[in-house]
């Protein structure tokens, strides 16, 4: 990611939330095993997280690993885990505050110890980096409403569930961007994508670039965003 920066970033872009699709079939079509795929993921999850926060993106979200993933072969489900537990015992960037957003109930104690470590680390970090691991909006949006009954609220408004859901404290996502192809956001987000503007790439993650990050701000830039109003004369 050595690329001059070319895109100036300003408030209206604070947000920027990524699907990251893709990494079996990149690995299917180099004839690879699935878990590689992965692990190019990874990689590149580095690359582009790295490059977001350079060119002054303030917080970023990733869909890791959903809720309906546990549904993939054990093998592929082993070796993504894998891949996180070595995340984590790398060195996390200073200025970087990361959060796993999801519930960690069904994660192995031992790697949401890791977790646990890791957002105690870097919780001053100045920048956000939230990873949905074991996510899922609909799970995400029950979670909140059982917690807010049972701090006792009846008369709940948004601004309650806002402060109940695993982003609380961040802004909603004001770009998502999904890669692989497909044209829907699969149970990501769902509250908070209401106003997100969307960016669908048949670019399979493994693959994708500082240059396709560009494409998909420059993208964001040329849309009008109304919030249900009127353009301004």
């Amino acid at each position: 990611m050595d690329r001059e920066k070319v895109i100036e970033i300003d408030d209206r872009l604070q947000h920027i939330a990524f699907i990251m699709d893709g990494n079996g079939r990149w690995a299917n079509r180099r004839g690879m095993p699935r878990e590689l795929g992965h692990k190019k993921g990874v990689e590149v999850f580095t690359d582009i997280t790295e490059y977001c926060h350079k060119i002054g993106i303030k917080y970023i979200t990733v869909y890791a690993f959903s809720t309906e993933n546990w549904k993939r072969p054990q093998k592929e489900v082993e070796s993504i885990m894998k891949l996180l537990d070595e995340y984590l015992d790398k060195s996390a960037s200073e200025d970087a505050c990361v959060r796993f957003i999801g519930d960690s109930s069904r994660l192995d104690p031992a790697l949401a110890e890791k977790i646990r470590l890791m957002e105690e680390k870097t919780r001053n970090g100045t920048r956000v980096l939230n990873v949905a691991l074991n996510y899922g909006s609909r799970a995400e949006i029950v979670n909140a409403f059982n917690k807010l009954a049972a701090a006792g609220k009846r008369e709940i408004t948004e601004q309650d569930i806002c402060s109940a859901l695993y982003t609380c404290g961040c802004p909603d996502p004001d770009l998502i961007v999904r890669t692989g192809g497909d044209l829907r956001i699969s149970n990501f987000l769902l509250w908070q994508a209401a106003y997100s503007e969307l960016y669908f790439t048949d670019t399979l993650w493994p693959d994708m670039t500082s240059k396709d990050v560009d494409l998909a701000i420059e993208d964001f830039y040329s849309r009008k965003r109304r919030f249900g109003g009127l353009d301004k004369k």
